[in-house]
């Protein structure tokens, strides 16, 4: 049973599908693209009612797809919504101006094909390098001026998004990986965006493709990972506790799922969705091979009985330590050797 796309209003008049298509796994390193059959699959996304597009300045080609099928489609692209994100190149922190800023949005705009940019959500790779508030206001000047309508950021930790909350830069969103897995959002950002008047998007709900029927009951894997989302999460996976314990949420998440016709997947996401703060959630995808999966989150809720099983086995605490994006930061542990730094060349 599907159901329509349940929409979010994130500042009374802008309004998001509460799941949004990502872009990422377009972008190189989950196998092949057509750029073609890429475009006509953002038709039946935006038909089916996702009409929520997540993508940055250094996926490599992704804006440009979206300005093609914005250009393809124009009846159905006045039905979306583009967000997309401001990630200077850790190389460029030391001496970034005004004029790379600019740039930057500039080729946004004209990559989009659009007049404006619905929601640009900014990211800086090093805080110990000066520049990143400075950076904020110059992107607040171009909400100013009207190539940006709304800012929002990501994968900040509590205090550095408080240096720049301090700063009187306005925003409305706040995207971080959260999900069963990885609840670090919960220790403290959460309750910051809940003070602040700002809304919650999350991605990594489905670990990858981890969180699915696919891996329940299959050994761990060892050895080259499929793709980089499996390289990613795989790590995320060992510091939720591992995979007996993985395997025995996937077995919870599957009996929970049978109760209302649905999969693992679409239960690990209509829980993200439920808790405190979350506007939407991000799903990756290459394909339409899930899209009726994805629609069929708004069929059900889970009940009170349902999260006190979950959290059973996910526990009170998150497992995975520090605050949001914290162990990503680290460029010489796990999770930070695998990060590309500088994708966003001009």
């Amino acid at each position: 049973m599907t159901m329509p796309i349940d929409r979010f209003y994130i500042d009374g008049s802008y309004s998001i599908s509460r799941i949004m298509k990502g872009g990422w796994h377009l972008a190189g390193g989950h196998g092949k693209v057509d750029v073609k059959q890429a475009v006509a699959d953002m038709k039946e996304f935006v038909e089916a009612g996702i009409t929520t597009f997540d993508c940055a300045d250094h996926y490599t080609g992704v804006e440009e797809m979206i300005g093609q099928f914005r250009q393809t489609y124009p009846e159905l692209a006045k039905k979306t919504q583009v967000q997309t994100k401001f990630v200077p190149d850790l190389d460029i922190l030391p001496t970034i101006t005004r004029q790379y800023i600019t740039g930057i949005i500039d080729r946004s705009l004209t990559r989009l094909k659009v007049d404006y940019l619905d929601l640009v959500q900014f990211f800086w790779w090093d805080w110990k390098i000066p520049g990143a508030i400075e950076t904020a206001q110059i992107l607040h000047d171009l909400m100013k001026e009207g190539k940006i309508a709304r800012l929002g950021i990501t994968n900040f930790s509590v205090p550095q998004l408080t240096q720049l909350v301090d700063a009187n830069i306005p925003f409305v969103t706040n995207q971080v990986q959260y999900s069963l897995l990885d609840r670090r959002p919960e220790r403290k950002m959460v309750e910051y965006c809940a003070a602040h008047n700002m809304y919650i998007l999350t991605y990594g709900q489905l670990a990858g493709g981890f969180i699915s029927e696919e891996w329940l009951g299959k050994p761990e894997p060892a050895g080259e990972m499929a793709n980089r989302s499996q390289i990613k999460y795989k790590l995320i996976i060992d510091d939720f506790g591992g995979w007996e314990k993985f395997q025995s949420l996937l077995k919870l998440l599957q009996g929970i799922g049978k109760q209302y016709g649905v999969g693992i997947g679409e239960v690990a996401v209509r829980w993200v969705i439920e808790q405190p703060r979350v506007a939407g959630s991000i799903v990756g995808a290459t394909s339409t091979r899930y899209l009726k999966r994805n629609e069929s989150i708004f069929s059900f809720s889970l009940s009170e009985e349902d999260h006190k099983r979950i959290r059973q086995i996910i526990g009170d605490t998150p497992s995975v330590p520090g605050d949001c994006y914290e162990l990503e930061n680290d460029r010489t542990g796990r999770h930070g050797r695998i990060m590309r730094y500088n994708q966003n060349k001009i």
